[in-house]
């Protein structure tokens, strides 16, 4: 007799439920971490590159600009010469003061004498010679830098560089005079050296280029 709710069907050979079941399960198990497995995200060698060589940028680009600031320049430097010697620049830079507070000994090189800064920072720098700036216009605006006892040297302000100082040219005197005065060193550059000028060189017109 056969009871309710079991199932005494005959089964064909090799059609066994459990194992066909497990066989199957098995399978698609398999399969299904095999695709997970081939799934996963790989770097593309462009990319691989591309992620290397943002850093190495990055440290060139640091090297570079510690390289630049390790070695100022200022913009007297380029200013044309108009005399390459004369007997005049010689007794300027000869009478200028052999230093300023914070700052080495004069050296003298040509038509130029240079006080190395005692630290960190540009040297203050004196050219005599240069050219009549292109820039001197009448409506331009002169500063008067009187030393004690002195009539006065007008100055023409030619070159600001932020956080690094100024570039002035002597336009009442010949010949032509320019100073590069680091924002550090104060105003005693400037007023020692402009009664060096007023007692060395001659005064001459301003030329305002009308």
């Amino acid at each position: 007799m056969t009871s309710a709710g079991s199932d005494d069907t005959p089964q064909e050979p090799g059609s066994d439920k459990t194992g066909s079941d497990g066989s199957g399960s098995g399978s698609a198990d398999t399969a299904s971490g095999d695709g997970r497995h081939g799934s996963e995200p790989r770097l593309s060698p462009a990319l691989i590159a591309t992620l290397v060589a943002i850093p190495v940028m990055v440290i060139a680009g640091f090297i570079a600009y510690a390289a630049l600031r390790s070695d100022p320049t200022n913009p007297v430097e380029s200013y044309t010469a108009e005399e390459t010697a004369s007997k005049e620049c010689a007794a300027l830079l000869e009478k200028a003061p052999e230093t300023f507070e914070g700052y080495g000994a004069k050296e003298i090189s040509e038509n130029r004498a240079s006080w190395p800064a005692q630290g960190s920072g540009d040297d203050i720098l004196l050219r005599c010679g240069v050219a009549r700036p292109a820039e001197l216009a009448p409506d331009s605006r002169l500063q008067l830098v009187q030393a004690s006892g002195h009539r006065g040297v007008q100055w023409f302000i030619t070159d600001t560089v932020e956080g690094s100082g100024q570039a002035y040219v002597a336009v009442d005197h010949r010949p032509y005079v320019a100073l590069w005065v680091p924002s550090t060193a104060g105003n005693a550059p400037i007023t020692d050296i402009s009664g060096v000028i007023d007692e060395t060189l001659a005064r001459g017109p301003l030329d305002l280029g009308r």
